[in-house]
């Protein structure tokens, strides 16, 4: 590999909306990563996991092709 090239591989902390927060290892300078989602608040990781509706999409589509899918008529 060519010497000087390659960004500083520095400890980094991840900081979560929920208040948690691990340290992990990135390229990033400033050593601070600040997400909206992680495993500890993420509904597929928590089991509770729930449709995350933006704009009464889920429901207006249910409401335009029914709730159930039901088997395709031929």
């Amino acid at each position: 590999m060519k010497r000087d090239i390659h960004p500083q591989y520095v400890e980094t902390q991840v900081s979560c909306t929920c208040g948690a927060s691990f340290t992990t290892r990135s390229t990033l300078d400033n050593g601070a990563i600040r997400a909206d989602v992680c495993s500890e608040c993420h509904p597929f990781y928590t089991g509770k996991q729930k449709i995350l509706d933006t704009g009464g999409r889920v429901a207006r589509f249910e409401a335009r092709f029914g709730k159930a899918a039901g088997s395709a008529s031929k």
